[in-house]
């Protein structure tokens, strides 16, 4: 299941102020909406954030969690660069935004080689009202850390994976989620920056899927009763 969040894509942007909790309470809706009772959840950047809280504020919902060139707190110069495209989007148009954000999401290695790709997905950012663009921005800046002292009541297998280009959310990031939340695994990505599920596929999606099967026969093992011969 993939879904909008509130203001991108066919979401709707609320008139007022949202927060990335409420956007965690929308995941747990959706899934609630679908009969899910648990799934597998994988959140990158600000879907990653978002993962983290749906993992402390719904557990149960979660079987395993995947994050993704994500972080668990504001730093000054993210802030202050998130802001700043926000200022962007709104006074010179996402378009702008794209062209100003590009090389900060996606390596240099990988640039000219998605530079087709990124052509064809750009419509897809630009197209985009800033209006819903700016409130994601807010919800961002505006959170706190208080969640990341509560990563530690994280019990969900977890898996944390970083690009070592990754110049928006840096290494240094991952490892902190990774030593918050027992037993994470962290995976690093060699020549691979933000974008690096598109930019390294084929090295990243065997990793995530391997890591969920191994997940989901664990929970399997642990919840199927033991067979007579045992």
């Amino acid at each position: 299941i993939a879904f909008d969040n509130r203001g991108s894509g066919r979401s709707t942007t609320p008139d007022e102020p949202f927060t990335l909790e409420d956007m965690a309470d929308d995941a747990a809706a959706v899934l609630e909406h679908f009969g899910v009772t648990s799934a597998h959840v994988v959140g990158a950047s600000m879907g990653g954030a978002i993962s983290q809280i749906l993992s402390v504020k719904h557990a149960a919902l979660v079987r395993s969690l995947t994050l993704v060139c994500t972080a668990c707190r504001n730093k000054p110069w993210r802030t202050e660069l998130l802001r700043h495209w926000a200022d962007t989007a709104n006074v010179r148009g996402m378009r702008e935004w794209a062209n100003d954000s590009a090389r900060w999401l996606v390596g240099p290695r990988s640039f000219r080689r998605l530079a087709p790709a990124l052509t064809w997905l750009g419509p897809f950012a630009t197209h985009r009202p800033s209006k819903g663009f700016t409130a994601q921005v807010d919800a961002i800046v505006s959170t706190d850390d208080s969640m990341v002292a509560e990563l530690s009541s994280i019990t969900a297998p977890t898996l944390v994976i970083v690009g070592n280009q990754d110049i928006l959310t840096p290494r240094a990031d991952s490892e902190e989620i990774a030593e918050r939340i027992a037993h994470a695994e962290l995976v690093v990505i060699s020549g691979a920056a933000h974008g690096l599920m598109f930019e390294h596929a084929s090295t990243f999606n065997p990793i995530v899927f391997d890591f969920i099967d191994r997940a989901e026969r664990e929970r399997r093992a642990a919840t199927e009763p033991a067979s007579a011969s045992a």
